[in-house]
């Protein structure tokens, strides 16, 4: 035995296999699947269903409707007077700064004897060379009046308040005012928005059609943004600017009748005094004639003697012109600051509250519930058990009915007998 080789001890194939265990029986990668495959649930899981159903249409009861109409024209009302507050605030200072650029300048000027003695000049100028009958100077010099006035008094009060930039400010601020409120009558009432923008496109704001551009709804006047870029509103302020100029001008004649007064009150005493005369011989160049500065004018002295009476005569004619000008800018619905305003508030007022009553919304009446019948109970059960001053009155007139009958035998016997 010690002499004999032995071969190295090699471990049986079946034994090795057992030892690998289970995981000799896996594909490579095996683990990496069973690591997937939570996920895949979860995926599967979070994968988006069926999408709900539509949520079923709101009705809106017909009370509540007109409810919310009325509303409406109460908010478009009072927006009328939050855009007037503003305007007319503007507008009271607008009257105050034409009042003190009057005092400070143009009255002033228009009566200084340098101003007395050119505006002879110039009415010598415009009686020159006039072969018509009718004198031409009284409406020239007005119109050279008004230019004056506009430099010295209205484009200076312009700069620090303007009619026109009023009158579009209280448009917006009505604008602004008016769909505040609708947003608040929407959410009182719990109306959908779309119902709610349906109703608002069937209330007309504006109205001035042909052409179709010139009508606006009340949803396309509170969503325009500017306002002037809405077409509606652009031919309703050229409406505005026609009504005031045919109401006395625009803002270039305003103060014409104030002028044409100014003028004709110079244009006489120009004449009452010669000075008129005295220029038309320098601007005729007659030859030889010179004339002295007496001669030219009244004097200055004499010309300070009479300034007091020309400036209460220009300051009446300004003040009358002016409250001309005032009703036309703040007073006259259709040609004032805020008459965009009154257009829009009266368009939606008679749209929505017109001659109608309230729809009544009848509650059901009750159920009648029938009695059961009463075993035993007949009409002649209740006669009997009639109570006896019912019994003693039928008694007292079963009598009165036997007399009747005897009276009518009687007269039938009367009546054979004829």
């Amino acid at each position: 035995m010690n002499g004999s080789k032995r071969t190295p001890r090699q471990p049986a194939a079946s034994s090795r296999q057992h030892a690998a265990g289970p995981a000799a029986g896996l594909p490579h990668g095996g683990p990496g699947w069973l690591a997937l495959f939570p996920l895949l649930v979860l995926a599967a899981c979070a994968a988006p269903g069926p999408p709900p159903p539509p949520p079923p249409p709101v009705l809106v009861a017909e009370s509540t409707w007109w409810l919310v109409d009325r509303e409406i024209a109460a908010a478009a009302r009072a927006a009328t007077v939050t855009a007037g507050e503003h305007a007319g605030a503007a507008m009271a200072k607008w009257r105050q700064r034409v009042r003190h650029y009057c005092e400070a300048d143009f009255i002033p000027w228009f009566t200084s004897y340098g101003t007395q003695q050119w505006l002879a000049i110039k009415v010598a100028w415009y009686r020159l060379g006039n072969e018509e009958p009718t004198d031409p100077a009284a409406a020239r010099l007005a119109a050279y009046l008004q230019e004056q006035y506009q430099e010295r008094v209205l484009t200076p009060v312009a700069r620090e308040v303007d009619p026109a930039v009023v009158r579009e400010t209280a448009a917006r601020i009505y604008q602004r005012s008016l769909g505040t409120a609708l947003a608040g009558i929407r959410q009182r009432h719990g109306v959908p928005a779309d119902q709610f923008d349906r109703r608002l496109q069937r209330i007309p704001a504006i109205s001035l059609a042909p052409p179709p551009t010139h009508d606006a709804s009340l949803l396309q006047f509170i969503h325009a943004d500017p306002l002037t870029a809405l077409p509606a509103y652009g031919a309703l302020l050229t409406r505005i600017r026609e009504a005031a100029d045919g109401n006395g001008g625009g803002a270039d004649s305003r103060l014409s009748p104030a002028a044409r007064r100014a003028s004709e009150q110079a244009l006489a005493r120009l004449t009452a005094s010669g000075a008129a005369s005295a220029a038309a011989a320098i601007v005729g160049g007659v030859p030889g004639v010179v004339i002295s500065l007496g001669a030219f004018g009244v004097g200055l002295a004499a010309h300070e003697k009479q300034r007091p009476e020309m400036e209460a005569e220009l300051r009446a004619s300004l003040d009358a012109a002016l409250e001309e000008t005032w009703f036309r800018l703040v007073e006259d619905r259709s040609s004032s600051v805020m008459a965009a305003v009154h257009y829009l508030s009266t368009r939606i007022d008679d749209e929505l509250t017109p001659a109608r009553s309230r729809p009544v919304e009848l509650a059901p009446g009750p159920r009648e519930i029938p009695l059961p019948p009463t075993p035993g109970l007949d009409v002649e059960d209740l006669r009997d058990a009639a109570s006896p001053d019912e019994a003693r009155s039928e008694a007292e007139a079963e009598p009165e009915a036997d007399d009747d009958t005897e009276t009518g035998d009687q007269d039938r016997d009367v009546e054979s007998r004829y």
